[in-house]
């Protein structure tokens, strides 16, 4: 297991991709794996940094992953504003790109890349995104 806090600022998000995908490498998955978690965990920390603090404003998100059993858990926790992840609507995907509103991909694409996506609130202590990444499952 490993954890690190990072700022909830644009300019972090490199640096928690590589954190994730050094867990990932760590915890033996392939090219194709670790790319799917960096992504991940890029498109949940750019949502906690908009959403949940409200820009570049302040904060902190905390990022734990922990391998075992042939899979890697990527934990994030943030002290913003809760979020209900049963709440977001599938995007419709089947109409041109001219006629989509910007953004609203984010949980879709984890959803996708990831094989478990799991949000809580937990009141003062924080919210919690779970996302688990099996190995050897694309």
């Amino acid at each position: 297991m490993r954890t690190a806090i990072f700022p909830a600022r644009y300019k972090s998000l490199d640096d928690m991709r590589q954190f994730a995908a050094q867990a990932a490498k760590d915890a033996g998955m392939d090219d194709i794996e670790v790319y799917a978690v960096e992504l991940a965990v890029d498109e949940a920390c750019t949502n906690i940094i908009e959403h949940a603090y409200g820009l570049d404003k302040g904060g902190e998100i905390e990022c734990t992953c922990t391998a075992a059993n042939d899979c890697l858990t990527v934990i994030l926790r943030d002290h913003g504003k809760p979020f209900n992840l049963s709440s977001v609507m599938e995007p419709d995907l089947s109409s041109g790109l001219e006629k989509r509103p910007l953004g609203g991909l984010g949980v879709y694409l984890m959803r996708q890349l990831m094989d478990e996506v799991r949000f809580e609130t937990l009141g003062e202590a924080g919210n919690l995104l779970t996302m688990v990444k099996h190995k050897g499952r694309k």
